[in-house]
C-alpha cells in the first residue's frame, strides 16, 4: 500500500511556477486563488480608482491580485495575495518595487469575496493581515453589495451602497461612493 506524500512548497517555488500567480501559499501548501468575473471586475475598478488618486503626486504603490506578500513573521512559508493592495511611499526598501514577493505588510489590503470563498477563510485572512501590520483591510462582498472595514486599532465598520468609502489616514485624499465599486444592477 502506498501513501501519497505531501509536497511542501516555498515562496521561491511559487514565483517559479507558471500558474503561481493564481495561488497563495499557506504552511507550504498551495491554495488556488480563483476569482469570478464579477469579483475581478470589482478589484480592477477599485485598483483603477486608487491608482488615479495616488499617482499625482505619487503617494504610494497600488498592486493587483498577482502580487504576493511574504510578511508574516510567524509563517515564513506563507504568501498571501490580496486582490488589491497599497503601500505608502517611503516604506519599500530604497523605494524600489521588488522583483519577487513583497516582504513588508501593505498599508491597505483588499479582498473581494469570490463565489468559492468561505466566510471563515476570509475572516482568517483579515486577522492575518492585521497581525502582520496592515493598517486598513477592506472586504468587498458583491452578493450583499457591502464593504467591511477592519483597522489596526480593532475598530470595524460596514458600508452600504449609499455610503462613501474613505482612505482614512492611509490614503488621505481618497474617497468614492461604495455603489461605484459594483457593476450596475440590471433593470427588468
Amino acid at each position: 500500500m502506498s501513501t501519497a506524500e505531501t509536497i511542501t512548497y516555498t515562496p521561491d517555488d511559487l514565483l517559479k511556477m507558471p500558474d503561481g500567480k493564481f495561488c497563495e501559499l499557506v504552511d507550504g501548501q498551495l491554495l488556488e486563488k480563483a476569482m469570478g468575473a464579477e469579483s475581478e471586475w470589482i478589484a480592477l475598478e477599485l485598483g483603477y480608482l486608487l491608482i488615479d488618486d495616488t499617482r499625482q503626486p505619487r503617494i504610494g504603490w497600488v498592486f493587483g491580485a498577482a502580487v504576493g506578500y511574504q510578511c508574516f513573521d510567524d509563517a515564513p512559508n506563507k504568501v498571501r495575495k490580496p486582490d488589491v493592495s497599497f503601500i505608502r511611499r517611503g516604506r519599500l526598501p530604497n523605494e524600489r518595487i521588488p522583483k519577487g514577493h513583497i516582504r513588508i505588510a501593505p498599508d491597505l489590503a483588499v479582498e473581494v469575496i469570490s463565489p468559492n470563498d468561505l466566510y471563515s477563510e476570509v475572516t482568517a485572512k483579515v486577522d492575518e493581515y492585521l497581525n502582520a501590520g496592515v493598517r486598513l483591510v477592506w472586504v468587498i462582498d458583491p452578493e450583499t453589495r457591502k464593504l467591511s472595514i477592519s483597522r489596526q486599532d480593532g475598530r470595524t465598520d460596514v458600508l452600504r451602497e449609499d455610503d462613501i468609502l474613505s482612505g482614512e489616514d492611509v490614503i488621505p485624499d481618497f474617497t468614492c461612493s461604495v455603489t461605484d465599486l459594483f457593476p450596475p444592477l440590471s433593470t427588468p
